[in-house]
């Protein structure tokens, strides 16, 4: 597992104590995040825009991928090796528990090939897949 000075590093990204502590929580999460889970665990350490703008420039800098959910909130995760500025490779399913709520990232699981009409250029799929996790089973 890669620290997050090891990632901020190789990002060219400067080690503030907010982008070091907001990319740890991601490496000791299982799950995406909310902004609003982000919150509650640094409690008052960071105010509300500095949470924001660590995440914008994470996702800029390929370091997390957002997720979106039927209720037009985001959530956040930690992207891959190969995604860099960018460039995002996160073509995977993600899977939302109807029961804990909790987005986790399948990485094993891909997104089946979209066949688009000609004309048509995709930038980014997401296929979201809604059920109930093993933890809740």
């Amino acid at each position: 597992m890669t620290d997050a000075l090891s990632i901020l590093k190789r990002n060219h990204l400067s080690n503030t104590d907010s982008r070091r502590a907001i990319l740890e929580i991601f490496l000791q999460s299982d799950n995406a995040l909310a902004h609003n889970d982000i919150e509650k665990i640094t409690g008052e350490r960071f105010d509300r825009v500095t949470v924001y703008r660590t995440l914008q420039t994470f996702i800029d800098k390929g370091i997390v991928h957002t997720i979106p959910t039927a209720d037009n909130a985001t959530r956040y995760a930690l992207c891959r090796e190969n995604c860099t500025e960018g460039h995002h490779h996160d073509d995977h399913v993600h899977f939302i528990c109807e029961v804990c709520g909790k987005t986790t990232c399948l990485d094993n699981t891909h997104i089946p090939a979209v066949k688009l009409p000609r004309g048509y250029d995709a930038t980014q799929i997401n296929m979201i897949v809604n059920g109930i996790c093993p933890d809740c089973r």
